[in-house]
């Protein structure tokens, strides 16, 4: 039997103080539930190629510590799927919840785990299945937590309201790092053994404050409508696939946007501390004040969206990155540090802060309310996932003593290209009432002129 879609409501009344604090409940959320995904990139390249891959020379160790990395990008379209399927058919607070308590209790239980001289093979393996678990978690907490905040946001803010999603995950990232700083300072005996895994059991904390937060926040009024209306979709995937295909693929060839940050905070800071040696305190640094640049370059670039649109905030900052990503990769392989500092503040802070802060607001308006968060999960998810690997593609495109840079400068330039192409054939949707979102256009016939 065949849905009807209902139709848009002229628009969906904005309750004061609920944008402000959807905002807030997705900032804090995020950072709290990308802190724990954050760390394990860092400890991936740091740290597990020693720790659970010993048997293998170094080259060897890292390239497997990283490829466990992107197994946890490899786990998300599974969980977009399930995860996305749920949110639209009962709501978006339910899986803020669940996507929470699911990251922390796996991250804790990765800093819990035997090493490889204690338990031989079965240490990776049980690395591997907890990064899964990772993986499966992330992938229902960006839709999720920018579909709620879109859905209480009013009409011409809703970037700046959805630009706190990636807020929260580049707080996270700052708060990872600097939970990483002092353990990495640690003399290599006691980082190696049980240094390491502070970071991973401050997740406790992450678990119960963003549990307490998320639980006290309201469903949105844009899905209660569509509830109260009865026309929530009892398959929404089978509408999703039938009435957004192309959007879905849009959104898919976009977030290959991620390649950045990945091939950035994980393969260069390989390249880096193991292949330039430089100091692992100081890369983690550039990071740390990238990332602290971010959180005032998100929110602005999306009140700049908000005013000009979605498209061409996007593709400035994707195709600067490609730009970027190159000075970037070249400044590390001179070894100099104030060079490095202000190349990958402008890289990571600046520019890629122009399609990070517009990914919540770009991607979600592309879906109607009734398949909103399926949408995006599964379309942002298919394209983390490939972009997880991207760090492992750039450890072989590096070759065996990880030099070739300048390889991997191509890789990131050609998988910026593909984002741009898919944001130019995107319709604006900056304009266009909430509740209206995701509808084909009503064509109007032109007037007549008079006799």
């Amino acid at each position: 039997m065949t849905e009807t879609p209902p139709s848009p409501a002229a628009g969906t009344p904005v309750l004061p103080g609920r944008p402000r604090k959807a905002a807030l409940a997705a900032w804090i959320g995020s950072a709290l539930e990308y802190y724990d995904f954050f760390i394990y990139g860092t400890a991936a390249a740091l740290i597990f190629g020693k720790v659970f891959f010993p048997t293998s020379d170094a080259a060897s160790g890292t390239l497997l510590s990283l490829a466990t990395f992107g197994v946890g990008y490899a786990a998300r379209p599974v969980g977009a799927f399930v995860l996305g399927h749920y949110g639209d058919r009962l709501g978006r607070k339910k899986i803020l919840s669940v996507t929470l308590v699911l990251m922390g209790v796996s991250t804790f239980l990765i800093g819990c785990l035997p090493t490889y001289e204690q338990i031989g093979i079965a240490a990776p393996a049980l690395l591997v299945t907890l990064r899964l678990l990772q993986g499966l978690s992330a992938a229902g907490e960006q839709a999720s937590a920018s579909s709620m905040t879109l859905e209480h946001s009013p009409d011409h803010r809703r970037a700046f309201y959805t630009s706190f999603t990636l807020n929260g995950t580049q707080a996270g990232s700052i708060f990872a790092t600097l939970a990483f700083i002092p353990i990495a300072a640690l003399p290599d005996e006691q980082l190696f053994s049980w240094g390491w895994r502070i970071p991973f059991w401050l997740s406790v904390v992450v678990v119960l404050v963003g549990y307490v937060i998320r639980r006290r926040m309201e469903e949105t009024p844009e899905f209660e409508r569509v509830t109260a209306e009865g026309a929530v979709a009892r398959f929404p995937l089978s509408v999703l696939f039938r009435e957004h295909r192309a959007d879905v693929l849009r959104v898919t060839a976009a977030a290959l946007f991620a390649t950045v940050s990945t091939i950035a905070g994980v393969w260069a800071l390989s390249f880096a501390v193991n292949t330039v040696k430089l100091d692992r305190s100081a890369l983690l640094w550039v990071s740390v004040l990238a990332n602290v640049v971010a959180l005032v370059a998100i929110p602005s670039w999306a009140v700049l969206s908000d005013r000009i649109g979605r498209r061409p905030v996007f593709i400035f900052g994707t195709a600067g990155c490609a730009v970027l990503m190159v000075a970037y990769l070249w400044a590390i392989s001179l070894g100099g540090y104030v060079l490095i500092f202000i190349v990958g503040i402008l890289l990571l802070g600046v520019v890629g802060s122009a399609a990070n802060g517009l990914q919540p607001a770009f991607y979600s308006e592309m879906f109607s309310t009734r398949v909103r968060l399926s949408g995006v999960a599964i379309g942002t998810q298919i394209g983390y996932a490939i972009a997880g690997f991207s760090a492992t593609f750039a450890a072989t495109i590096a070759g065996p003593d990880g030099t070739n840079w300048q390889g991997v400068a191509v890789l990131a330039a050609v998988l910026c290209a593909i984002p741009v192409i898919a944001a130019a054939t995107a319709r604006e949707t900056y304009r266009i009432p909430t509740a209206q979102l995701g509808t084909k256009p009503v064509k109007v016939a032109p007037t007549e002129a008079p006799a």
